[in-house]
């Protein structure tokens, strides 16, 4: 299968475009895979490094990038992860083949009790493992059917 370039894009790239590139980079180790924000917080979400690691998806090593780093080059698959409608999902206006917008909320945002915390970004984490061992799964079929 060839490989595949994946942009993965929200506003912070610290939480859940993070969590979604260490998932997709680890079911697809040959692919490139990158992810950024439009407002890069510069780091990562010390609680997504966390709930990566105790799945086995170490992602401490990743860095929060602007998506202005990534406008000249040519990508796949460009895959926008914001969720909540108070936020501005990116628009990516560099050379794609297929965009994509996965939607889910911001564990970061959650307030409430240390264990009300963890179990939110245990939720999202999962919910973002899910989706994309499915789109890694369509993307693929897709190839294989091409």
């Amino acid at each position: 299968m060839s490989t595949m370039k994946v942009l993965i894009l929200c506003t912070g790239n610290s939480c859940r475009s993070q969590m979604a590139h260490g998932f997709l980079q680890s079911f697809a180790p040959n692919w490139i895979v990158a992810s950024a924000g439009t407002k890069a917080s510069g780091k990562l979400n010390a609680k997504a490094v966390e709930v990566m690691h105790d799945v086995g998806v170490d992602i401490s090593h990743h860095t929060s990038d602007s998506v202005e780093k990534y406008l000249d080059d040519e990508w796949d698959y460009v895959i926008t992860v914001c969720g909540g409608a108070k936020e501005t999902c990116p628009i990516f206006t560099g050379k794609v083949k297929h965009r994509l917008h996965i939607g889910f909320d911001d564990p970061s945002e959650t307030v409430g009790t240390p264990e009300e915390i963890q179990a939110d970004f245990i939720r999202v984490r999962d919910q973002i493992r899910t989706a994309f061992y499915k789109l890694y799964n369509k993307i693929n079929q897709d190839e294989q059917e091409r």
